[in-house]
C-alpha cells in the first residue's frame, strides 16, 4: 500500500473513537515512526508504497483504544523520545511548558527535585535543558522506575532516580533549588467523562485522586518542600484547571510567597509557581 493508502486504512479503523484531526495526526505517527520518516518526508513521498510488517496488529490495537504511543512505545517530550509502556503515564504536550518555565528560571549547577517522574521525562527533559543540572526523580512505581531509568540511559542524562512516597516525608533526599511535580490530579468523578484510551489503559495512581482530598499530592510535596527547599526556592506544579486558587490558597497559607497561577497556550489555568 502507499502511504496515503494506509494513513487511510488507520484512519478509517479509529474513526469512530477521535475526531478527524486527532486521527489523521495518529495514523500519520504510525507512519512515521513505522517507516522512520519525519512529516516533511511523509507528505513527500504521500503515493510512495510502503510495507508496515505489523501494520494489522497496530490496527488492531487502536481500534480498541489503545494509546498509540503504548502500541509504538514511546512518546516525543520536548523534542525528545521516551519509551513508555502501560503502567506508566504518558507524557502529556502540556507539560512541556512546566519544563521549559522550570528550564528558563534554573540557573546553572540547579539542583532539581522532579516528583512522581513516571517515565522519566520532565526529569530528562531538565537535565538536558539546564547547564549542569543535579536532578533527582521520585517515585514509588517500581515499573515507572525501570522505565525512567531507561529513558535517562537512553539520553545520558544527569538523573539519580530514587524509589519513595510523594505522601510521605521526603527530606532525606536533601535540599534543592527547585522542586516540580505533576501528580495524580483529576477527581475520580470525572473518570466517566474521559476518553477509553486513557481510562482502560494508563495507570489510575498516576492519574486520579479521592474527591475527598483532591490536593493531597500537593499538599504533601509542598510541606515536604518547607523542609527541602532552599530559601526562595521555586516550588512548581502542573495543576487541574479548576484547582488552581485552592492550591494557591493552600501554599500562601504555609507560608509561601509569590504564589502564581499560569496558563497554558490553550487559556486553560495549568500550572501553579510559588517561592520558599
Amino acid at each position: 500500500m502507499t502511504i496515503r493508502e494506509t494513513i487511510q486504512k488507520i484512519e478509517g479503523a479509529i474513526s469512530a473513537l477521535y475526531d478527524s484531526r486527532e486521527a489523521t495526526a495518529i495514523a500519520r505517527s504510525v507512519v512515521c515512526t513505522r517507516c522512520g520518516f519525519n512529516f516533511s518526508q511523509l507528505v513527500v513521498h504521500y503515493d510512495d508504497e510502503v510495507q508496515i510488517t505489523d501494520l494489522e496488529y497496530v490496527v488492531e490495537q487502536l481500534a480498541a483504544a489503545r494509546p498509540v504511543q503504548y502500541v509504538l512505545g514511546s512518546a516525543l517530550f520536548c523534542d525528545l523520545e521516551f519509551s513508555v509502556r502501560e503502567g506508566v503515564l504518558i507524557p502529556r504536550p502540556e507539560t512541556e511548558e512546566l519544563v521549559e518555565r522550570v528550564a528558563v528560571a534554573a540557573h546553572k549547577g540547579a539542583k532539581i527535585l522532579d516528583v512522581g517522574t513516571g517515565s522519566g521525562a520532565i526529569a530528562v527533559a531538565l537535565a538536558k535543558k539546564v547547564e549542569g543540572a543535579e536532578v533527582v526523580a521520585v517515585d514509588i512505581s517500581d515499573e515507572a522506575l525501570q522505565v525512567a531509568a531507561e529513558n535517562s540511559a537512553r539520553h545520558n542524562a544527569n538523573v539519580t532516580l530514587v524509589k519513595a512516597d510523594a505522601l510521605g516525608d521526603m527530606s532525606q533526599l536533601g535540599v534543592f533549588d527547585i522542586i516540580v511535580s505533576n501528580p495524580p490530579y483529576i477527581p475520580q468523578s470525572d473518570i466517566s467523562a474521559m476518553h477509553r484510551n486513557v481510562v482502560e489503559y494508563e495507570p489510575h495512581t498516576a492519574l486520579f485522586v479521592s474527591d475527598s482530598d483532591p490536593l493531597c499530592f500537593y499538599r504533601s510535596i509542598a510541606q515536604n518542600g518547607l523542609k527541602m527547599l532552599c530559601q526562595g526556592g521555586l516550588l512548581c506544579f502542573e495543576i487541574y484547571e479548576h484547582f488552581g486558587a485552592q492550591v494557591v490558597k493552600m501554599l500562601e497559607d504555609m507560608g509561601y510567597r509569590e504564589c502564581e497561577i499560569v496558563k497554558d497556550v490553550f487559556g486553560k489555568e495549568r500550572m501553579v509557581w510559588s517561592r520558599r
